[in-house]
């Protein structure tokens, strides 16, 4: 069986995701208990050194870190689905002139690192002028970064859909492009929905480059916390759990979403071999 971006391992295949699951869970639990055990020598784990993060004025702060985390996340998400829908249209445009640029940006930008990018738009773009404010100062790499990962995910999804479909509104008189949008658009975009989700946790997780621009998110919160503070480890081991909260709920969200879509093909698989 095959989903929109990848083919269902097999037997043998699916023993060693299992194997390799178990043996990286061994080493994570190992490195764990090693952690958890310096720190217990190093007196890290004494209580007065956790109390702080039983106050409310300390969890307000972090709280409102993590709502600069979100609001860029956010608008990262949504603009670069609306940039990444585009490059995914004009890579399937039978025109050269708008397949090749579309297509060459997607290819060149997904290897480029999001941190490259940061810089160019932190320490490039003034020299020539265009100093952006420092919500844009993340927000605008982040967007072209991950606007050509959603546009792959957008072409799979298109590309999924039947050909029958397309052919069926050009048959009853659409135009390509309102075929496009009423007939295959809505359909791909609930298939993808899953990869869409996914994603967007790595775009979460990206908003830590926030960090090199001084843009007040999760991570520079927590920074300017420990150095007030002076708990450093235990700032950041609360900040990571607050990540690993956040990120968990959105994968599972994922995972939820692509069962109830892998559910709905077999029901309907099962109904059209009836009929």
């Amino acid at each position: 069986m095959s989903t929109v971006l990848f083919d269902e391992p097999g037997p043998k295949a699916r023993r060693r995701i299992r194997v390799a699951t178990v043996l990286g869970t061994l080493a994570v639990v190992a490195l764990a208990v090693l952690a958890v055990r310096q720190f217990a020598a190093g007196g890290q784990l004494d209580a007065d050194r956790w109390q702080p993060y039983a106050t409310w004025p300390m969890w307000r702060y972090l709280l409102t870190g993590l709502g600069s985390t979100a609001l860029a996340a956010v608008v990262s998400a949504a603009l670069s689905m609306a940039f990444g829908l585009v490059l995914a249209l004009g890579r399937l445009s039978p025109r050269r002139w708008v397949r090749g640029p579309a297509a060459c940006y997607v290819e060149v930008v997904r290897v480029i690192p999001a941190l490259l990018l940061v810089y160019v738009v932190l320490f490039a773009l003034p020299r020539y002028g265009l100093d952006l404010p420092l919500f844009w100062k993340l927000v605008v790499p982040l967007t072209l970064s991950n606007a050509a990962a959603f546009a792959e995910i957008f072409r799979a999804g298109i590309l999924s859909i039947e050909r029958g479909q397309t052919e069926a509104g050009l048959a009853i008189g659409l135009t390509r492009w309102r075929t496009m949008r009423l007939i295959v658009l809505p359909q791909a975009a609930r298939r993808v929905l899953p990869s869409i989700v996914s994603q967007s946790v790595g775009l979460l997780k990206d908003t830590s480059l926030g960090y090199v621009v001084s843009y007040g998110e999760l991570l520079f919160s927590s920074k300017v916390l420990a150095n007030y503070n002076g708990l450093l480890i235990q700032t950041y081991i609360v900040v990571a759990a607050v990540y690993l909260a956040v990120n968990m709920s959105l994968s599972k969200l994922a995972r939820t979403l692509e069962a109830r879509q892998r559910a709905g093909r077999t029901l309907s698989g099962r109904s059209s071999a009836r009929a």
